[in-house]
């Protein structure tokens, strides 16, 4: 079991430190999402260590279609695989099945969908997804849920949480099964169940009171970030987040930006992941203090300066100017695709680094309000 201690509270915002198996978690935290045990953007363990982050996510369908996770069994676990030494969060594989509407059709005993890498049928349900994560012996498992469109009918939604309640407890039951093997490689994986309810906050408050009831490792609050509007989603974790247990961790899936993020920590929310600061570095689109730049933009031929002044990311403390990484990406160059990444993923975990910092002296509101102001204005 891990340990999960709330060490600064203002408002519903919380400063926590959290003990697993793979070492120490703290939070707020924001978790680089490596897909397929990788960042995309050519980003190394290494270079992961030295941009400070503590968490890694990597995403369980993709992880069985290819290599397959009886292969990472054999070969160790995901951590040995990957050469990553700090914990791990796998997803469980629902979000990328559901949102692959067209090839699955749902049942009660789980999903049959066609593999998007070659076709092939594959059935996954809560059993399966536990084996899988187990397999990859992940530190943190995600239960095996739907993810209905924020937009859904209440009836469909209804139904649809209905049936995660029910796969969630199934999810418990195996992997209180698997972690009692002895040929289980993480035997203390632990098991974080999702918060579903689309915008719907009737249904998502009795959801999130149901599941607090079944004592997880974690509570995540799923199914935003899918098409509702910002205020949407910062009402539904008003919502739901004061239902969930204070003394267990509560992560907020897929989201988000810089902005979104200190909006859900003031609402209580501790966990983040978001494919954001990879995708967009990948497209030269970058984080500051002040705002997004695009270094595609021609302004930015003859700029001497750094990404960002101060910045102590490999990129703007290599000394890389504007101008030369705007030509990398330019030419295709590998280098400026990986120097881009490794800036958003930079400004993100020092983000994290700074509001932990803010509660922890007791100023969060004024740092919220700070960072919310100059993010709004223009980069140069």
């Amino acid at each position: 079991m891990a340990t999960y201690q709330v060490l600064k509270t203002e408002g519903r915002a919380k400063r926590a430190h959290m003990e697993t198996v793979h070492g120490p978690i703290e939070t707020p935290v924001f978790m680089n999402v490596g897909t397929v045990a990788a960042i995309k953007g050519a980003v190394s363990t290494q270079d992961l260590h030295e941009i400070g982050t503590q968490v890694q996510l990597s995403n369980t369908y993709h992880l069985h279609v290819r290599p397959g996770d009886e292969i990472v069994k054999q070969l160790g676990g995901l951590h040995k695989f990957m050469v990553w030494d700090r914990p791990i969060l796998t997803d469980s594989g629902g979000f990328q099945v559901f949102s692959l509407a067209s090839l699955r059709k749902i049942k009660e005993e789980g999903v049959t969908f066609a593999s998007h890498v070659d076709g092939r049928k594959i059935f996954m349900g809560p059993e399966e997804s536990m084996q899988i994560q187990s397999n990859l012996a992940s530190t943190i498992a995600m239960a095996f849920d739907e993810c209905p469109p924020a937009l859904a009918e209440r009836s469909y939604v209804e139904q649809s949480v209905e049936r995660t309640t029910r796969w969630l407890a199934r999810c418990k039951e195996k992997m209180d099964e698997l972690n009692a093997r002895e040929d289980t490689i993480n035997r203390s994986q632990l098991l974080f169940g999702i918060n579903q309810g689309a915008i719907l906050p009737d249904i998502r408050r009795a959801h999130a009171q149901q599941i607090a009831q079944m004592d997880l490792d974690g509570y995540a609050v799923g199914g935003l970030a899918v098409g509702e509007t910002h205020e949407q989603m910062y009402e539904i974790l008003e919502e739901t987040v004061p239902f969930l247990p204070q003394d267990k961790p509560t992560y907020l899936m897929g989201v988000g930006t810089p902005a979104n993020i200190l909006e859900a920590v003031d609402r209580g929310v501790d966990f983040f992941d978001c494919v954001y600061p990879s995708r967009n570095g990948r497209h030269g689109h970058l984080y500051t203090n002040t705002g997004k730049i695009n270094l595609f933009n021609k302004k930015y031929e003859l700029d001497e300066r750094p990404i960002e002044e101060g910045c102590g990311c490999p990129a703007c403390h290599g000394g890389y100017s504007r101008a030369y990484i705007r030509h990398l990406l330019k030419a295709k160059e590998m280098l400026g695709m990986r120097l881009c990444v490794l800036h958003n993923l930079y400004f993100y975990n020092h983000l994290m680094e700074e509001i932990r910092g803010a509660l922890d002296e007791g100023r969060f509101a004024a740092f919220k309000k700070e960072k919310l102001e100059s993010f709004s204005s223009t980069a140069s």
